[in-house]
């Protein structure tokens, strides 16, 4: 029996990295999936891998009408709606503040912003008339503290965590959950291209990537996006069934700070700059 037997969901940029991980383990665990995303030919072919469990939607999240149209086409084609994963997203606008593009900007707020409000916004009606739900937004360790990305994603990703707390407090009176997952370092396509690779340059590159990422927290190993995908199955399920509100962090410790190993060395290393004796800590 699986954790989301009979379940319905939509998850938004799920035709790839931590959308399509998450749209594998809702369909092993029972649940049937609307597959929404601009990646016409991957979303397609994820939808065909998983058969009936699932269907493909263009969904451009920036176009209200269209994430309307994804969850409208969950409820007429499997009958109901349990879940909705907002998690499409990319980098967005980047570099220096005073080299901000005004168009960039405005398409990094449509996407990251504005796409979750529409998520949320029409999901609401059809979760409070059954009176049961759980909606989950990616957020991001970025939106939680400084270095982590781009100074408008780590904004808007802010905006994203304090938003799904604001409307918790709505929803959970109509018995809907509202929640957001924190990835930290996870090595997914929105990486590629923010560094200017492709994928089959990603691909290529895999043991190097695996190395830098799995130095990045004191767990030594990168994140993958099916660490997410668990995090997101758990808050979705009814094992969550009393966390309301809650940013969940899924970082391997990336947000703690400073690793021992670290540290150690750090003290060492001030201790001869100083003249000190090394001592036990």
């Amino acid at each position: 029996m699986g954790q989301l037997d009979g379940k319905v969901a939509v998850v938004t940029g799920g035709a790839s990295g931590i959308g399509a991980a998450t749209v594998r383990l809702f369909v092993a665990e029972g649940a049937r999936v609307v597959i929404a995303d601009v990646l016409d030919d991957a979303g397609a072919r994820l939808a065909t891998e998983l058969h009936d469990a699932c269907l493909y939607v263009h969904t451009d999240v920036s176009d209200e009408g269209q994430v309307r149209s994804a969850i409208a086409t969950a409820t007429q084609r499997f009958g109901g709606l349990d879940c909705v994963f907002n998690n499409a997203g990319f980098g967005g606008v980047e570099g220096r503040i005073e080299e901000t593009d005004a168009a960039g900007l405005r398409r990094t707020i449509d996407v990251l912003f504005s796409g979750v409000v529409y998520g949320m916004k029409h999901a609401a009606p059809v979760m409070k008339a059954r009176g049961s739900g759980s909606i989950v937004n990616t957020a991001s360790v970025a939106g939680l503290q400084t270095g982590n990305g781009p100074h408008v994603y780590s904004a808007l990703k802010a905006a994203v965590i304090q938003l799904t707390r604001s409307v918790a407090t709505e929803l959970g009176e109509s018995g809907v959950r509202v929640n957001c997952v924190c990835p930290g370092a996870i090595v997914t396509p929105i990486f590629a291209r923010h560094v200017g690779l492709s994928k089959t340059e990603v691909e290529e590159r895999t043991p190097i990537l695996n190395q830098v990422f799995s130095s990045l927290q004191p767990i030594r190993r990168p994140g993958q996006p099916e660490d997410i995908a668990r995090a997101v199955l758990w808050l979705a399920g009814e094992g969550s069934s009393f966390v309301n509100g809650h940013a969940l962090v899924v970082d391997g410790g990336l947000t703690l700070g400073a690793g021992w190993s670290q540290a150690e060395a750090s003290h060492a290393q001030l201790r001869e700059l100083l003249g000190v004796p090394g001592a036990g800590r």
